[in-house]
């Protein structure tokens, strides 16, 4: 049946009313990892200065909300992962959840978004994977229940949930999780008119290949790198866009084309590891500002597969955060310093231009470093806590820590801190291969400093580059 130009005419002016009214929706992940970051009054007027539309939080923290009363700043909280199976089975728990933690601030406080847990398929057992959409489910009949009708329901996914995503055009979700977690999910989305709320980090999938993924290619700053998908015929300028697409074709082929997707965390680190290529200042503001840019741009510039489509966009993160887990770069994706200065200059409305920013420093780690790495005590670490990382460490591998027993090569001088960095050295030189990292709890950082003295080797992680 031929559809009435005027019809049609109309149908595009509500699409564009809705696009225009999420069109510049870019924010903040507001993490609290860390043991020296600013109180949550500070952090809102430094948030505010970023131009943020929206602040996604890790939980409830009631003093972070109350300190956005009656802001402009819309907010996404989160129900934390270790409750999500006792709520999925449970009303009552879901109804005092909501009770406890949404009705004391709403609606004074914009919360838009609840998320019900953090990229569980990456962090939780199976058990949680099955009671997520039924979670999710008694979460927004609470929400119903007290009048709460302005909040939409969901759960953040990296990009682990894909069994394929090359090219994208073949994206497909783990056979594990495919029918028992990610159909019932998207038919609780595509029922409830909210978002598939997703991670995307184009930094992890380069930096494990930047020989056949180019640079600028990862930073939207290719001028002449495309990639043609051979199954659907798009044409992609950026890797972002793959990785966005490979979800939405994830998505269709379970029978849901149309569900908006939230970028509920993208960014690059400002720093990181010696054995970390590319995590430098002039990269990650030049991702940020780029995907700011494009998500901002006025008419939505959308992906090849859902051109025009509006794409409400999280940068990560507000802060270097000292205290997550992992590697350097985990330590590394702030805007901004615990001491409040900016990291780089950065204007997440995206109305700055590029002009009038400050000069960025030079990217010093684009290429690999060659050469020794040593796992070392952190300077100000915790002597009780380096003690204990030290019988750690010294319980694992083989023979990880015999140089410094009396009489070793190493004991001498009988130093904690000397023998807790060798025995760090010993361990991360020995693991790194399959997972271990220089870290400690916080209590260890890499260096390229020779720790070497007299017949005392620590032994070291050597790249070639």
């Amino acid at each position: 049946m031929a559809i009435p130009f005027s019809s049609l005419l109309l149908a595009f002016y509500f699409l564009s009313l809705t696009s225009a009214k999420i069109s510049t929706l870019v924010g903040i992940n507001y993490g609290q990892l860390g043991n020296n970051l600013p109180p949550p009054p500070d952090s809102v007027d430094l948030i505010k200065s970023l131009n943020a539309q929206i602040v996604k939080i890790y939980d409830v923290n009631p003093q972070i909300l109350k300190s956005l009363n009656n802001s402009d700043i819309k907010v996404s909280v989160m129900v934390p992962n270790d409750l999500i199976i006792n709520i999925s089975s449970n009303q009552n728990l879901a109804d005092h959840w909501v009770r406890t933690n949404i009705l004391p601030f709403y609606p004074q406080i914009k919360i838009r978004y609840l998320l019900v847990g953090n990229e569980i398929i990456s962090s939780t057992g199976n058990q949680t994977w099955i009671s997520l959409v039924p979670a999710m489910r008694r979460i927004k009949r609470s929400l119903k229940t007290y009048g709460i009708h302005k909040v939409k329901v969901g759960t953040s996914s990296a990009m682990d949930v894909l069994q394929s995503s090359f090219p994208p055009s073949n994206g497909t979700f783990r056979a594990d999780i495919s029918d028992r977690v990610m159909k019932p999910m998207l038919q609780f989305l595509n029922r409830t008119k909210s978002f598939f709320f997703l991670d995307v980090y184009p930094f992890f999938p380069w930096a494990s290949d930047p020989v056949n993924i180019k640079l600028d290619y990862a930073l939207f700053e290719s001028k002449n790198i495309t990639y043609s998908d051979p199954g659907s015929g798009l044409t992609y300028t950026n890797l972002f866009d793959q990785m966005v697409d490979s979800v939405i074709f994830a998505m269709k082929r379970l029978g849901y084309p149309d569900i908006r997707i939230f970028i509920a965390e993208t960014g690059w680190p400002n720093g990181g590891d010696y054995d970390q290529i590319g995590a430098n200042i002039h990269n990650a503001a030049v991702y940020n500002r780029n995907i700011v840019k494009r998500v901002t741009a006025k008419p939505p510039v959308g992906t090849p597969a859902r051109p025009g489509w509006v794409l409400p966009t999280i940068i990560f993160s507000l802060y270097n955060e000292n205290q997550k887990p992992g590697l350097g770069t985990e330590r590394h994706f702030g805007l901004l310093y615990p001491n409040r200065s900016a990291v780089y200059e950065m204007d997440l409305s995206g109305k700055t231009p590029e002009a009038d920013f400050k000069p960025l420093p030079a990217a010093e780690t684009n290429e690999p470093y060659k050469g020794k790495i040593w796992c070392m005590v952190s300077r100000g670490a915790n002597k009780s806590e380096v003690a204990g990382a030290l019988a750690w460490a010294c319980l694992q591998g083989n023979k990880t820590c015999e140089p410094i027993q009396k009489g070793g090569p190493c004991y001498e001088p009988d130093s904690l801190i000397r023998h807790a960095s060798f025995a760090f050295s010993s361990y991360w030189a020995q693991f790194r291969k399959v997972g271990g990292t220089c870290y400690f709890n916080g209590l260890a950082t890499q260096t390229i400093k020779d720790p070497n003295y007299g017949k005392c080797k620590f032994p070291s992680v050597t790249l070639q580059g």
